[in-house]
């Protein structure tokens, strides 16, 4: 299903991106190629697969969030490369 490139640089408008002449003949060669290969996967049958979200089962990897103490000031202070008055110091982000 080849695009044209027309269709193309309407894609391109609506994501908001420029294109070079270049860019459109790359981008409508392989968008029409990527086009294809849905059409390909469109044609198998399917009757009887359960559709899934995932291939292999899903588990959480995550540590459960336990409350736990808190590190001291001091501690957390140890561990900075800079800090005055108690508090951690950072280079300025903004300009005033």
């Amino acid at each position: 299903m080849p695009l044209s490139r027309d269709e193309v640089l309407h894609v391109a408008r609506l994501a908001r991106i420029g294109l070079t002449d270049a860019d459109v003949e790359k981008f409508q060669s392989q968008l029409s190629t990527i086009l294809d290969n849905f059409e390909a996967l469109r044609q198998i049958d399917t009757t009887g697969v359960e559709p899934t979200t995932h291939t292999l089962p899903l588990e959480s990897v995550m540590a459960p969030d336990e409350p736990a103490a808190s590190l001291s000031a001091d501690e957390v202070l140890a561990n900075a490369p800079l800090h005055h008055d108690g508090y951690l110091r950072v280079r300025a982000v903004l300009d005033e």
